[in-house]
C-alpha cells in the first residue's frame, strides 16, 4: 500500500513538473513577452508561439487550476495573421484529457497595454475572475484571450469582428500547448459578456468555416455590443461616453485607411495619446463623462461612409449559429443598448438559431455580469451533458 501511495504521489508531481515547464518557446521575461516576433513565425491560426508558465488569479484560483500565458496565431480583421495572448486556466485535480473547454471572451478592459486580460488575470485584479472561478471548479478548463494588440506599443483593435478568431484560436492554442493535457476532441462552449458578448456570437458564426474541427456544443453571450452605431449614438453625453471612445481607436487601428487622426482636433489628438496607454475600464467609466464626439473630432467619423462600410462589416447577425445560443440583456442597460442587441437576436431567430432569450429589467450592464452568472453555468452544464436545447424563438 505504502508502495502505491508513493507511485501515486510520484505520478501526481510528474503531472505538475510537466505543467510548470511548457515546451514551447517561454519568450523573452518580463513585458516583453507580449511584443510579437518579427516576422511572425510560420504555422496555423491557434499555433502557440512562445508559453509561460502564470498564476490563475488570487489565491484561491491558484488553487483551482494551473495557467500560462501564451502568445498564439490567429487571424486580423483584414484576414492577416496576428499574434494573440492570452492565458490557458487548467483545473487541477481533473482528467484533463476529459476536460471541456470553454472559450472565455472577456468583457471591455481598455485600450492601454496594462489592461490586458492575462496580466490582469497574473496579478490577481481581473474584475470576471469570479466567473473564471465557477468554470474552473466545475472542471472546465478555460482560454481566455486578451484580443488583438496589446504590447508595449498597444494597437487594440476593440469590437471589431476578429475578436472572434481569437477566441477560437485561444481555444485551439489550449488544445495544443502540450503540458495542459487537454484533448483536441474536448467539447467547447463559448462565453462572453458585453465585448466578450460579441466576441463570442461572431465566434460562433465564424466556427463552421474557420474551425469545423472544434466539437463546438453551445455558446453564451450577453450584453452584446452588435450596431457599434447604434450602440455610440446612445452614449454621445453620456457617462460611459469612453467606451464609443474606445471603439473608435479600434476600429482605427483595425482598418488603417479609415484614419481617425484626420478627423481629430488638438484636444483629440491629446486626449487619444493619452487615452492609448493609460485607460482601463475604470477609466473608461469615470474620464470621460459627458462629452461627445464633437469635443475631440470634427466631423464625426461616423458621418463617413467608409468608416460606416466598416460599421456594417462589423454587424454580427447574417450569418446563423450552428449550435444553442443562450443570449440576454438588461432592458435597463445603460452602456450597451437594449434594442440593438434584441435585433440582433430576432436576426438570429430568423436564421433559425436555437436561441434562448433572456432579459433583465432594472440592472446595470456590470450588475448584469454576477446576475445572470447561475443561468450561463446552468445552460453550459447541460451543453456539456449533452442534453437537448431549447429555443424560444417566437414565429
Amino acid at each position: 500500500m505504502a508502495l502505491l501511495v508513493t507511485m501515486g504521489t510520484v505520478a501526481v508531481s510528474a503531472v505538475n513538473a510537466r505543467a510548470a515547464a511548457p515546451s514551447a518557446d517561454p519568450g523573452p521575461p518580463g513585458d516583453d513577452f507580449y511584443t510579437p516576433p518579427s516576422p511572425l513565425p510560420a504555422g496555423k491560426p491557434g499555433d502557440v508561439i512562445r508559453a509561460r508558465p502564470a498564476k490563475a488569479g488570487p489565491p484561491t484560483a491558484r488553487g483551482l487550476a494551473d495557467a500560462w500565458q501564451v502568445m498564439y496565431l490567429s487571424t486580423n480583421a483584414l484576414d492577416k495573421p496576428v499574434a494573440v495572448t492570452g492565458i490557458i486556466l487548467v483545473p487541477k485535480n481533473v482528467d484533463r484529457a476529459k476536460a471541456p473547454i470553454v472559450g472565455f471572451g472577456p468583457g471591455t478592459s481598455g485600450p492601454a497595454f496594462r489592461c490586458a486580460p492575462s496580466k490582469f488575470i497574473d496579478q490577481g485584479a481581473f474584475y470576471e475572475q469570479s466567473a473564471l472561478n465557477e468554470m474552473l471548479t466545475k472542471g472546465y478548463a478555460v482560454a481566455v484571450t486578451d484580443y488583438e494588440g496589446y504590447h508595449k506599443d498597444p494597437k487594440t483593435t476593440y469590437v471589431v469582428k476578429s475578436m472572434g478568431y481569437n477566441v477560437i484560436d485561444s481555444v485551439r492554442a489550449a488544445q495544443r500547448l502540450t503540458e495542459t493535457g487537454l484533448s483536441k476532441d474536448a467539447k467547447v462552449a463559448f462565453r462572453g459578456y458585453s465585448q466578450g458578448g460579441a466576441a463570442t456570437v461572431w465566434a460562433g458564426q465564424q466556427q463552421p468555416q474557420y474551425a469545423p474541427e472544434l466539437s463546438l456544443v453551445g455558446i453564451a453571450s450577453g450584453g452584446v455590443p452588435s450596431d457599434l452605431a447604434a450602440v455610440g449614438a446612445a452614449l454621445e453625453g453620456e457617462k460611459p461616453f469612453g467606451f464609443l471612445l474606445f471603439s473608435l481607436l479600434g476600429m482605427d487601428n483595425a482598418y488603417p485607411e479609415l484614419k481617425l487622426d484626420s478627423y481629430l482636433n488638438d484636444t483629440g489628438r491629446t486626449m487619444f495619446a493619452d487615452f492609448k496607454n493609460n485607460a482601463c475600464t475604470l477609466e473608461l467609466l469615470l474620464g470621460y463623462q459627458g462629452k461627445t464626439v464633437a469635443d475631440y473630432a470634427s466631423p464625426s467619423p461616423y458621418t463617413n461612409e467608409a468608416w460606416l462600410n466598416r460599421v456594417a462589416e462589423n454587424t454580427p447577425g447574417s450569418d446563423p449559429i450552428k449550435v444553442p445560443l443562450f443570449h440576454y440583456h438588461s432592458t435597463s442597460d445603460e452602456i450597451v443598448a437594449f434594442q440593438q442587441d434584441k435585433e440582433l437576436n430576432d436576426a438570429y431567430c430568423k436564421l433559425g438559431v436555437q436561441v434562448t432569450w433572456k432579459t433583465w429589467d432594472k440592472l446595470s450592464h456590470i450588475t448584469m455580469i454576477n446576475r445572470a452568472a447561475p443561468d450561463v453555468m446552468a445552460f453550459l452544464a447541460d451543453r456539456f451533458a449533452g442534453k437537448p436545447a431549447t429555443s424560444n424563438c417566437s414565429g
